[in-house]
C-alpha cells in the first residue's frame, strides 16, 4: 500500500489521485490489457509502470520530465480498469495527474502550436468545418510543413458532408414514453451529423421526445484527456447551464462525449459546481441503454436481407461506461443481422480523441491491428458508438483495400426502419 502522497497537497483532485495510488498492488494483471504496452513492451509504458512513475512525481522524488515520455502515450481507454482485480479508479488518476502537471510541464513550440490549434478548431463545429476546408488546399504542400502539422492535414477528409442542424425539440411518434435531452458533439456535427439524424429518428420512433439544447457546447472530454482543467470546466459549465432539468435522461451517442459527461462531478471537483455536475451526470446515459432501457421497441421489418455485422467496442463506451451488452442487443433484434466479434475486442482501435495527432507511430499500429481484426470477420459492415473510432477503422479500412463499411449502432437502426433497403449491400 501507497500512502506517501497527501492528498490535499495536489489541489481538489489531489485525494483521487492519492486514492487511485494507494489502491494499486502492482499485480500486473493490467500489461495484457493494455495497447501501449502491447506495442512499446516496457514496463514504464503499462499502467503498472505508469501509476509508479506517477506516485513517484507527486511524491517529489522523481523529476515530472523524466515520467513524461512514458505518461504522454496513454491512450486514457482504461482497458485495466476492467482488468484490474484491485478495482483501481485509473480514470481518477491518469486525467486528473496530467491537469496538474500542465502547468509544470515545458512545451516546445510545435507542441504549443498544435494544441492551440486543436483546442481552437475542434471544440467548435464552424470552426471545425472552416479549418477541415481550409486545410483540404493546404495538403499538397504537407511535405514542406513541420511534422505536427503534416499530421493534423493527414487526418482531415478529402470530404465533408453537408451540414446539417436540428430543431429544438423534435415531438414522440405514438404515445409518449419519455423526455431525453441529445448532446449533438462538436466534431461528430461536422464529420457524420447523420449520426444526430439517425439517433433523433430511432428514439422518435419509440415514443420519445427529443430536446436538442441549443446553447450546448463541446463535452469537454477532448481538453480534459491531455489536461487542459481550464477549458474542461468552461465547456461543463456551459452544459450543466445548457441542459434542462426537465427530462428523464440526458443521451449522448459518442462514446467519448458520455464517458466524459460522466466525470463532471470529477473535472468541477472543489468548485461551487460540484454538486450539479453530481446531478447532471447521473442522468447521462448512452442512447443504446436508453432504448434497451424502455423494454420493447418498435418491431423492425424483416426484408428477407442478410448482413454480417462486426462490432467494435468503443473503449470509452465499454471501459469507462460499462456498455458492452447493450448496442448487441439492438443490433441482434434487427431481422437478418449476424452479429460478429472481433478478436481482441478489449485493445483500442487507435483514435483516443486526439491521440492521432500527439502520438501518430502508436495510433497507426492501432489501427492497423484493429481492422485486420475487423477484416478477418468477412463482415459486411462494421458497426460502434464512437466518431473517433468511426474514423479511425474508415481511414485504415480504406487503406487497406477493403469494402467493409462503417456505421454508428443507430445509423444501423435508423436504416432498418427506413422505407428503403439501405441495408442491402
Amino acid at each position: 500500500m501507497l500512502h506517501e502522497i497527501e492528498p490535499e497537497q495536489h489541489g481538489p483532485l489531489g485525494p483521487e489521485m492519492a486514492a487511485a495510488v494507494s489502491t494499486c498492488v502492482h499485480c500486473g494483471f493490467c500489461l495484457a490489457a493494455c495497447p501501449t504496452y502491447k506495442v512499446l513492451g516496457q514496463e514504464a509504458d503499462s499502467p503498472r509502470g505508469r501509476i509508479v512513475l506517477m506516485k513517484e512525481v507527486l511524491e517529489g522524488s522523481l523529476p515530472l520530465e523524466t515520467a513524461l515520455p512514458h505518461i504522454d502515450p496513454c491512450l486514457g481507454c482504461l482497458a485495466c480498469e476492467p482488468a484490474c482485480p484491485s478495482g483501481v479508479p485509473y480514470r481518477d488518476l491518469i486525467s486528473p495527474f496530467r491537469a496538474n502537471a500542465e502547468s509544470q510541464r515545458r512545451r516546445t513550440l510545435g507542441d504549443k502550436l498544435k494544441r492551440l490549434l486543436t483546442r481552437m478548431t475542434l471544440p467548435y463545429p464552424s470552426r471545425f468545418r472552416l479549418a477541415a476546408r481550409t486545410g483540404r488546399f493546404a495538403k499538397p504542400f504537407a511535405g514542406w510543413l513541420p511534422g505536427n502539422l503534416r499530421v493534423m492535414l493527414g487526418l482531415l477528409p478529402d470530404r465533408l458532408p453537408a451540414r446539417q442542424t436540428w430543431d429544438p425539440i423534435y415531438p414522440a411518434a405514438g404515445t409518449k414514453r419519455g423526455r431525453v435531452a441529445l448532446l449533438v458533439g462538436c466534431a461528430q456535427s461536422v464529420l457524420e451529423p447523420d449520426i444526430n439524424t439517425a439517433t433523433i429518428e430511432v428514439l422518435t420512433r419509440n415514443g420519445i421526445e427529443v430536446v436538442v439544447p441549443q446553447n450546448q457546447a463541446c463535452c469537454g472530454a477532448l481538453s480534459w484527456h491531455v489536461g487542459d482543467l481550464t477549458h474542461a470546466r468552461s465547456f461543463a459549465r456551459k452544459n450543466l447551464a445548457a441542459f434542462p432539468d426537465d427530462v428523464d435522461a440526458i443521451v449522448t451517442n459518442a462514446a467519448g462525449c458520455g464517458s466524459g459527461m460522466h466525470e463532471y462531478p470529477l473535472i468541477l471537483k472543489g468548485t461551487d459546481s460540484e454538486t450539479a455536475a453530481r446531478a447532471f451526470s447521473e442522468k447521462v446515459c448512452d442512447v443504446s441503454v436508453y432504448l434497451v432501457g424502455l423494454g420493447e421497441l418498435q418491431p423492425f421489418p424483416d426484408r428477407g436481407r442478410r448482413i454480417r455485422i462486426a462490432y467494435h467496442d468503443a473503449c470509452h463506451l465499454s471501459n469507462a461506461q460499462g456498455v458492452r451488452t447493450q448496442p448487441r442487443e439492438l443490433l441482434r433484434s434487427v431481422p437478418g443481422v449476424e452479429l460478429c466479434e472481433i478478436s481482441d475486442p478489449h485493445l483500442c482501435c487507435g483514435s483516443a480523441g486526439t491521440y492521432n495527432i500527439d502520438q501518430p507511430e502508436i495510433a497507426t499500429a492501432l489501427g492497423r491491428e484493429k481492422v485486420g481484426n475487423v477484416i478477418s470477420t468477412a463482415a459486411d459492415l462494421v458497426a460502434t458508438g464512437n466518431i473517433g473510432c468511426m474514423t479511425q477503422l474508415a481511414t485504415h479500412l480504406d487503406q487497406q483495400g477493403s469494402s467493409i463499411r462503417v456505421r454508428h449502432t443507430m445509423q444501423v437502426l435508423r436504416d432498418a426502419y427506413a422505407a428503403a433497403d439501405t441495408l442491402s449491400l
